[in-house]
């Protein structure tokens, strides 16, 4: 146990009693780790500089060249930033933590900024799920770490992801945070990556993050030939959402609190359905029957005819869609 006039656990030079005593609800991991992020986030906030935006420009004019036919303006732009910061000009980046190194007391912080000298990009595919860490397999190196989940929404075992990655500050081996944008993908997307890794083997003199740093746009590019959009959903998952959208929208029902239950069904159950429109029935009847909009003057026959689908079908996802809600319940 820390005494009172012990030094303080947090690593800022002060007595516990004039440091972290006070916060008693707090860990001072939970201390670290809101400094990291406010650190992370001021220079997302002040950089590029002005002098810095027309390389900038340039990089997004590259990449859009490639990229606009399938991606929006905006995400183009943000997966060039990081391109930016991190693969043509990380000076900005080292410069940006010289300042900050400058003005920091904690030495625990200290540490870690030295740790954040080199960001890597990694491409992974997640193998293993907790509450707070994904395990994520290198889908180059076959390098796994445990990078820090960013929200509470249910990733699925098998999906790929992108991002840039630094320690997160924890002390324990290979555990990292994303800086910026954690983009995962729809597993209708698997296959590309698979290629991609072809590519690689067949390059093999390159080291996985210098065949990242100079094929990133190949990646992008195949990625959008094969039909991704930047969304998160398949195509599938998002006709089933669109089909339940549009039969509460035509009857004037809100369809919030339905679709953020039935998205997360979607990508943690992968369930295997034959039509889109068997699983949005059941979701209809799912969300009638559970408040999640206001009540509609409709029998479940109806629900099936509206939707041109069998009662056996629309009750069998309303019935797993009624189990996995119960589930998730207990969990909270």
């Amino acid at each position: 146990m820390v005494g009172r006039n012990d030094p303080c656990p947090c690593g800022s030079g002060k007595k516990y009693k004039k440091c972290c005593e006070s916060k008693e609800a707090i860990t001072i991991e939970e201390v670290q780790t809101e400094e990291l992020e406010r650190i992370l986030q001021t220079f997302y906030d002040e950089y590029p500089e002005r002098k810095d935006v027309s390389k900038f420009a340039e990089l997004v004019k590259s990449w859009s060249a490639s990229l606009s036919n399938y991606l929006e303006h905006e995400m183009v732009e943000a997966i060039a930033l990081d391109e930016f910061f991190f693969h043509h000009e990380p000076e900005i980046w080292t410069g940006y933590l010289d300042k900050q190194e400058k003005r920091i007391v904690r030495p625990s912080i200290l540490k870690v900024l030295k740790e954040w000298r080199n960001p890597r990009v990694f491409v992974g595919e997640v193998v293993g799920i907790d509450d707070t860490y994904m395990k994520v397999t290198h889908i180059l190196s076959n390098e796994t770490i445990q990078l820090r989940r960013e929200s509470d929404k249910p990733v699925p075992v098998g999906v790929h992801l992108f991002c840039f990655i630094l320690p997160d500050g924890s002390d324990r081996e290979n555990h990292n945070l994303a800086i910026s944008s954690l983009i995962f993908f729809p597993t209708d997307q698997n296959e590309v990556f698979k290629n991609f890794v072809k590519q690689f083997e067949s390059q093999s003199e390159l080291s996985a993050q210098t065949y990242l740093k100079e094929n990133g746009k190949t990646l992008w590019s195949l990625l959008g030939e094969n039909g991704y959009e930047g969304g998160e959903y398949t195509h599938f998952e998002a006709g089933v959402l669109q089909v339940a959208i549009d039969f509460l929208e035509k009857n004037n029902r809100d369809y919030e609190k339905l679709l953020e239950i039935v998205e997360d069904y979607l990508v943690e159950q992968q369930p295997n359905a034959r039509k889109e429109v068997a699983i949005a029935a059941g979701a209809i009847r799912f969300g009638q029957e559970n408040g999640l909009f206001e009540p509609l003057e409709i029998t479940i026959k109806e629900i099936a005819e509206e939707f041109n689908v069998s009662t056996s079908s629309l009750n069998k996802y309303y019935h797993d869609l009624n189990n996995y809600y119960e589930r998730i319940k207990e969990t909270k």
